[in-house]
């Protein structure tokens, strides 16, 4: 009876949250685990997964129905510019799952790469699968454990990585402990001589001041990758950043590769800036120092 109840609140959530007519949204599955409510829909020829609590919700992935490997999420294609910064990563890390694009991308494109994910709910990992298509090669590891977790025993072996992209998110935001300059001071020990970083946030409240800034005291100058409301990502390099017409050079590269995915050079590389456009006296935050409930109510 409970989950009964349950079932049909969250339908009612569902409902009055599309912006299009109830009716057009298809809940193909629900599942609450110890970290969240996961939700799969349909909806406008598109496969989502997103995550509730507390009456919150934020859509983790979407898949085009017609086309599943196209790229629906501006984030995703912009996290994508990091091999603009080194088009031939040789292992990678990806904190955060999903419905696991990212990946499964990567892992085409580069079948010769090790390729770790970390991802803190086992849930997810199930509902990628049964749900998204996520179905990792030998290639690639799939460890279930808490990101920082990860990062600091991976820190402790002296792990490396070509290649590391931050995209964990729950129903809100980052994770607050993910948020800070000891969390980014450890990911940042992970990367090779040439090692690139790539970190999806957002733009749209008072916390991009702060995350600004934080990453700025850690890898310093940084591309900034902006579009849409919401959308920012940062990317960064261990030994500086390639100049545009080397950003330019490796488009052309991975065009053809990119194209599969539903997008290209002509789209990507004008995002590629450095201009800061934040306030550089914001506070940077640190372990004593994260106030993301607070800073991130403005969205």
């Amino acid at each position: 009876m409970r989950q009964g109840i349950r079932f049909r609140t969250l339908l009612a959530f569902f409902a009055s949250f599309a912006t299009t007519p109830s009716t057009a949204m298809n809940i193909i599955h629900t599942e609450k685990s110890l970290y969240r409510n996961i939700l799969v829909y349909e909806e406008d020829e598109q496969r989502c997964m997103s995550f509730t609590r507390n009456h919150q919700t934020a859509r983790q992935s979407c898949q085009s129905l017609d086309d599943p490997s196209q790229f629906v999420f501006s984030y995703t294609k912009m996290m994508m510019g990091a091999l603009y910064l080194n088009p031939r990563p040789g292992s990678i890390l990806i904190v955060g799952l999903g419905g696991g694009v990212l990946p499964t991308a990567l892992s085409r494109m580069f079948p010769d790469a090790g390729i770790d994910i970390v991802e803190i709910d086992p849930a997810v990992v199930k509902v990628a699968r049964q749900f998204f298509g996520f179905n990792p090669g030998s290639n690639v590891r799939v460890f279930e454990e808490d990101g920082r977790v990860f990062v600091k025993r991976a820190g402790r072996s002296n792990r490396r990585y070509d290649l590391i992209m931050l995209d964990a998110f729950d129903h809100e935001y980052i994770p607050e402990h993910l948020l800070t300059r000891e969390f980014l001071l450890e990911v940042k020990a992970l990367l090779t001589e040439n090692g690139v970083l790539a970190a999806n946030t957002f733009s749209s409240s008072r916390l991009y001041h702060h995350e600004s800034t934080t990453y700025q005291s850690v890898f310093g100058l940084f591309y900034n990758l902006r579009v849409e409301l919401k959308n920012r990502v940062v990317l960064a390099k261990m030994d500086g950043l390639p100049p545009h017409d080397a950003i330019k050079k490796n488009a052309d590269l991975l065009e053809e590769r990119l194209k599969s995915l539903g997008f290209g050079g002509d789209w990507l590389v004008p995002l590629f800036s450095t201009d800061r456009d934040w306030n550089p006296d914001a506070r940077v935050l640190t372990d004593q120092y994260s106030p993301s409930n607070l800073l991130n109510s403005a969205f």
